[in-house]
């Protein structure tokens, strides 16, 4: 499993997005097709319903070297034996917390990043000891309805200004990626460009042979 701060691509097992489609065998196409981590992220489920179909994925990403990212449980993530979990804002600090260490299990090795929307939630998030965090949304996304894009200059911003593995997110395709990678993201996270392609795997693998140019 590669270290976090060598991770590119970060694809999404997002329940918005199944269509009735087999979960396991969507995490399988993620994976043949090079992402290096898959947040499952079902905000319809109960935590129940998460538990039970991460402990599925966690073989798969496992045999496949790929991270998985539990959102909105660390707990589960604990519990299932997954390496990584994700939190918004809403859930961190406007549930009173103000360290990353409060949310973890006590006597996890669980990695947590945080979900950032302006520079000084960046900063913030940093000093709480988030392991990673995702800057976006960088355009207005279906994913994130109402709420309107942060633009390319709070990428800018963190590629000049952030110390800790960051990932561009939020209405992030091919035909915008390379304007992404130009102001200093050289990590991403991709969900709709991917998951509503009409190969997951090609749509995965394009996108990583661009990082992998941009990261030479």
């Amino acid at each position: 499993m590669k270290l976090l701060k060598d991770c590119l691509l970060y694809g999404f097992l997002d329940s918005a997005y199944l269509d009735g489609r087999d979960p396991e065998l969507l995490c399988q196409q993620l994976c043949d097709g090079g992402v290096d981590l898959v947040q499952l992220r079902a905000k319809d489920w109960n935590q129940t319903e998460v538990s039970d179909l991460a402990k599925r994925l966690v073989p798969i990403t496992e045999d496949a070297g790929v991270r998985l990212v539990i959102n909105d449980y660390p707990n589960v993530a604990e519990e299932v034996g997954a390496p990584m979990a994700h939190l918004g804002q809403e859930d961190f600090f406007d549930s009173g917390y103000q360290d990353i260490k409060d949310v973890k299990p006590v006597g996890a090795d669980l990695e947590l990043g945080l979900s950032t929307h302006s520079p000084d939630q960046a900063k913030r998030s940093c000093d709480a000891g988030a392991d990673y965090i995702a800057i976006g949304p960088v355009f207005a996304t279906p994913t994130k309805p109402g709420r309107p894009g942060v633009t390319l200059d709070y990428v800018r911003w963190a590629s000049k200004n952030i110390d800790r593995p960051w990932f561009a997110i939020g209405g992030i395709d091919l035909d915008n990626l390379n304007d992404v990678i130009a102001a200093g993201a050289r990590r991403v996270c991709v969900v709709s460009a991917i998951l509503l392609a009409p190969d997951v795997t090609d749509a995965c693998r394009t996108f990583k042979e661009r990082l992998l140019c941009a990261s030479d």
